[in-house]
C-alpha cells in the first residue's frame, strides 16, 4: 500500500493505491459525502481485489483532505476527479472509476468525458429518502460505458425495485442499507454480505475484457 497527493483545481486530492502483483485493471473508487475511503465496502474491495488481478485506488477528494466536513457542490467533485485521472491512468491499465453514493455520481457524470474502461456504482443515491420524484436515473443511464451498480435491499436512497431498466447490471445486497450494513436478524452475515460485493465486483470487473 502506498499513498500520493495529487494536486488538483480544487485542492490537493490523496490516493491511497493497494496493488496488485500482475495488474489487469485499475479499480479508482471515490468515497461518498458523508464518510470516507474507510467505508466497508471500499475497505473489502482494497483487501481482496489486489489477488485477483485488480489494483484498487482509493481517492480522497480535496474538501475530505483539507478537514471539511460538508461535500461541495456537484461540479466541484466533478472537477476534482478530473484532476487525479492522470495519476490513475499512469499505470497504463483500463481503469473503472468508481466510488459510492456521491462518488457513483460523480464516476457517472465523468465516465465518458476521462475515457472510462466502466463503471462502478456502490449505493447509488437514486433519490433523497423519501423524494423518489427527484430522481438522478438520468446521471446513472448516462454513463455511457458498462455499469454496475452494487444496491442495498433496504437503502432509503433508492432500493433496487425503483430502478429503472437501462443499461446497466444491479447487484441486491439483501437487507443492507445506504452504507451496506446488514442487521443482525438477517438471514445473512454482514462478512457474508462483504464477500457478495468482493466476489460479484471482481467477477464483473474481470469480465470486461
Amino acid at each position: 500500500m502506498s499513498t500520493e497527493t495529487v494536486d488538483t483545481d480544487t485542492g490537493p486530492a490523496r490516493i491511497t493505491w493497494h496493488p496488485a502483483r500482475e495488474a489487469r485493471l485499475v479499480l479508482a473508487a471515490g468515497h461518498g459525502a458523508g464518510g470516507g475511503i474507510e467505508a466497508r465496502d471500499l475497505h473489502v474491495l482494497a483487501r481482496t481485489l489486489p489477488a485477483r488481478g485488480i489494483t484498487v485506488a482509493l481517492v480522497e477528494q480535496p474538501w475530505r483532505v483539507a478537514g471539511k466536513k460538508v461535500a461541495p457542490a456537484p461540479k466541484t467533485l466533478d472537477t476534482g476527479w478530473r484532476g487525479v485521472w492522470p495519476a490513475l491512468a499512469r499505470p497504463g491499465l483500463p481503469v473503472i472509476s468508481g466510488g459510492r453514493s456521491a462518488g457513483a455520481r460523480v464516476a457517472c457524470r465523468t465516465a465518458v468525458e476521462l475515457g472510462a474502461h466502466a463503471v462502478l456504482a456502490l449505493s447509488f443515491p437514486l433519490h433523497p429518502p423519501g423524494r423518489p420524484e427527484r430522481s438522478r436515473a438520468g446521471e446513472l443511464l448516462g454513463a455511457g460505458v458498462p455499469t454496475l451498480v452494487v444496491q442495498g435491499g433496504n437503502d432509503p436512497f433508492g432500493r433496487p425495485e425503483e430502478f429503472p431498466t437501462g443499461d446497466f447490471e444491479l447487484v441486491e445486497v439483501p437487507h443492507a442499507d445506504h452504507g451496506l450494513a446488514v442487521p443482525r436478524r438477517a438471514d445473512l452475515t454482514q462478512e457474508q454480505a462483504l464477500d457478495l460485493i468482493a466476489a460479484r465486483v471482481a467477477g464483473w470487473a474481470l469480465s470486461l475484457g
